[in-house]
Order: structure tokens, then sequence, then C-alpha cells
């Protein structure tokens, strides 16, 4: 999406966000890469917050308190432990997408462009991303 918006001289009118399993450091730097300005991880924080995917959210009765309004199952859900854990997980997160990111060179995880990404070729060798895009 990047390069055809960039090919079609409209990618400084729209901005790219990325979503969809973005819990870990590597697939935040991979979207960054691939020219996401923005990555958006919802499963990430959720799973910070203690999530089991018990896959009860749309019945309100999640067993983590997490997506219910039960008063009796929010009552494992303490606010100030759960706070400490997102902020750990955003923290971690930040530091380790940064290390990526100096890791290939650069001092800002948005200065990560195509070039610095790599793919596991069958042969087990690294081969550009710009050549598989």
């Amino acid at each position: 999406m990047h390069r055809k918006l960039s090919e079609a001289g409209l990618r400084n009118r729209i901005k790219l966000i990325a979503t969809g399993k973005m819990v870990n450091p590597a697939g935040v730097a991979a979207a960054l890469c691939l020219g996401a300005d923005v990555v958006c991880s919802a499963r990430g924080f959720m799973f910070a917050l203690g999530c089991i995917q018990a896959l009860q959210c749309h019945h309100n009765t999640c067993p983590t308190g997490i997506t219910t309004h039960n008063p009796k199952l929010q009552r494992g859900l303490d606010p100030t432990d759960k706070a400490t854990r997102v902020a750990n997980y955003a923290d971690a997160i930040k530091r380790e997408v940064g290390l990526i990111a100096n890791s290939a060179g650069v001092m800002n995880p948005s200065d990560l462009a195509l070039h610095h990404a790599f793919s596991v070729g069958a042969d087990g060798a690294p081969v550009p991303l710009e050549k598989a895009v």
C-alpha cells in the first residue's frame, strides 16, 4: 500500500495504520518497515491485562473480568496490578522496537524503511523484503 500510494503521489496525504496481531516488537518493526505510520496493538494490551482468550467477550462472561460488566467476574481485575502490567508491556515494546531500529542503523523506529527488512529464504539465507514486495 505504501508503494502504491507513493507512486500515485498520495502518500503524504494518507496515514497508514497497521493493526492485527501486532503483539511483539518484531511485528511492530516489520509494519514500520513496510510503511506504517502508526501501529495499533489491542491484542497485546489485552494479553498484558490478563486475557486468556476464553472467547467469551461477546457473552459478557469473560472469566478474567476484562470484557464483562458482571461485578462478580470483575473482582479478579485488580486495576493497580493491571496498570503496572500494561505499563511494563508498553515500555518493553517501545524499548525493544527501538533496539531493532538501532540494530538496523537508524536512531528512531519511524526511520525504518523497506530496505531494513529481510525474510528468511527456503535455504535459510536472508532475502531483502524489497524483492518480495
